[in-house]
């Protein structure tokens, strides 16, 4: 029967008006099958006896008895799909390795489900059902499965450990603190477990905090190596230009060196070829002289050797050769002289590449300054978006608050900085004076105003159209290859460092170092006054590109 269950399948013993296995299964005249009280309710319902597989209609309704062949059948597919369906589930339940077996179970053993304390027993589900429905045995404390039970019992006196001693810290027994424990602070294990339970729970609080700094840390590091790399990658882009700019120096060099060398050869060759040409022509004179003298000494007519040696026997004229030499050219210090040339030339080219390098360096720390229109001069005029001043025509009744300089026409950046790098570029083109730098916050802005270090002021100054003028301690002239029409101003203020650079040209203007920063530092501008209308262009802060 088994092997015939296996060649059977559910949908073969369905009815199909419930849809579910046989029950009371009847045949009809046509030769389907359904379940008695299905067939029955359908033809109840509808008011012919037709089949609902074929609609075969019958005249008469059809006494229907159960067919006991179809019944045996699906009784034994029903104990079938039964015994598969518990197989399944036994089977599920079978002990795995690693996990807690049932102690009650022979033969095969299931997975046990909990173990009792007070028993020191574990147990499967159907094992267990005593604990959960007996009265007795539902006040047994139940945990989930666990494995050597035995380590749960006092060793001297074979109770199961339900308390804990605070003073030694083990588990004990209901015995231990009458015997062992007298003196000692006994806890029911639950109370201690509540206890153990919230410091672990503080522990790993800790121990997760500790992992998200740790976490942190990580993303700290990949990120400074993220930097690292990036940095590395621009310095070895910036190393492959400056280096290709000087091997391009030197080539260009010894192409010089040759050409010269060359045109110098050439020089002495063109020379050399006239002198030859003017020496083969006098020989050539020489010896048509030389061929008609012998001539006319072979003749025998005396008359006309007579009348021929006038003007045979001169010599034609010729140009002295001796004092005349051509010495072999030397090129011995020409080398020297491009050497160096070339060494004055990659200095300079080598000083301007790492002024270029130094200032994309510090370009990368540029920030966003505006103006602060709470400590413009009344007599300066800021731009709508506060990225322009000039001086205006008249001075603005404004409130005399502490921030505003009062004296001289200054502004300064509403950002402030306390530590970092900062940089920030200004245009000063067509302006035939102005002001730059930063000060720190604590200067004086009323009355008159000493701009020096000591006071707070790290600025640099034009005037005249072609004076500059670092404000140090003592001021420094500053003679500069070009005029600047962009100025880009650096600070670092840990290193205590402030530095000018003429943006186009790529060229330090001047550095302030060994600045001792204790203050917040702000921006510092001033278009300085109109000199007949010479001086009415704006400062204005650039946007580095």
């Amino acid at each position: 029967m088994s092997a015939a269950n296996s060649l059977l399948s559910e949908a073969q013993f369905l009815c199909s008006i419930c849809l579910d296995v046989f029950t009371d299964p009847v045949s009809t005249p046509c030769g389907h099958n359904f379940c008695k009280n299905c067939i029955s309710e359908h033809w109840n319902v509808n008011y012919r006896c037709r089949c609902p597989n074929c609609q075969e209609v019958f005249p008469k309704r059809p006494d229907l008895k159960v067919n006991t062949f179809i019944n045996e059948i699906v009784s034994q597919f029903r104990k079938s799909a039964q015994w598969n369906a518990n197989r399944s589930s036994l089977v599920k339940q079978v002990a795995k390795q690693g996990e807690v077996p049932c102690d009650v179970c022979t033969g095969t053993r299931l997975r046990a489900l909990k173990s009792c304390l007070l028993c020191m027993v574990s147990y499967c589900e159907t094992h267990l059902e005593p604990h959960l429905t007996v009265s007795g045995l539902k006040r047994h404390q139940l945990i989930n499965p666990v494995e050597n039970l035995e380590a749960r019992m006092c060793t001297k006196h074979d109770k199961p450990l339900e308390l804990f001693c605070k003073s030694d810290q083990t588990c004990v027994c209901t015995h231990c603190p009458v015997l062992d424990h007298k003196t000692h602070v006994v806890v029911p294990l639950k109370v201690e477990y509540e206890v153990k339970k919230a410091e672990l729970g503080k522990t790993d609080t800790k121990i997760q905090q500790m992992i998200q700094k740790r976490q942190q840390k990580i993303h700290e590091f990949k990120h400074s190596l993220k930097v690292s790399q990036e940095n590395a990658y621009m310095e070895v882009a910036e190393g492959v230009r400056v280096f290709t700019s000087l091997k391009e120096s030197v080539e260009r060099g010894l192409s010089e060196l040759i050409d010269g060398i060359q045109k110098g050869q050439r020089k002495t060759e063109k020379w050399t070829e006239g002198f030859i040409k003017e020496v083969e022509q006098e020989i050539s004179k020489l010896k048509k002289r030389s061929s008609e003298v012998k001539e006319i000494s072979r003749s025998e007519d005396h008359i006309l050797l007579l009348q021929s040696f006038p003007s045979l026997k001169d010599i034609p004229p010729t140009k002295d050769w001796t004092g005349v030499s051509i010495p072999p050219a030397s090129y011995k210090g020409t080398v020297m002289k491009a050497v160096a040339q070339l060494e004055k030339t990659l200095s300079e080219k080598m000083k301007k590449l790492l002024v270029e390098a130094e200032l994309k360096r510090v370009q990368q720390y540029a920030v966003d300054v505006t103006l602060d229109f709470l400590t413009a001069h009344p007599e300066l005029m800021l731009s709508l978006d506060r990225k322009q001043v000039r001086q205006g025509h008249v001075k603005k009744l404004l409130p005399d608050n502490p921030e505003r300089f009062s004296h001289y026409n200054f502004v300064l950046g509403e950002q402030s900085f306390s530590s970092g790098r900062f940089y920030f570029q200004v245009q000063v083109k067509n302006k035939p004076k102005w002001n730059l730098g930063v000060v720190r916050e604590s200067i004086n802005r009323k009355g008159e105003i000493k701009m020096r270090p000591e006071v707070g002021f790290w600025t640099i100054w034009l005037r005249n159209e072609n004076q500059y003028k670092a404000l140090d301690d003592p001021p420094v002239v500053l003679s500069l290859q070009s005029r600047p029409e962009k100025v880009g101003v650096f600070v670092d203020y840990e290193e205590g460092l402030v530095s000018f650079y003429d943006v186009d040209a790529a060229a330090l203007i001047y550095s302030f170092t060994g600045c001792c920063f204790t203050e917040k530092l702000y921006p510092f501008f001033s278009p300085c006054r109109n000199e007949g209308a010479r001086n009415f262009d704006p400062l204005v802060i650039c946007p580095v590109t």
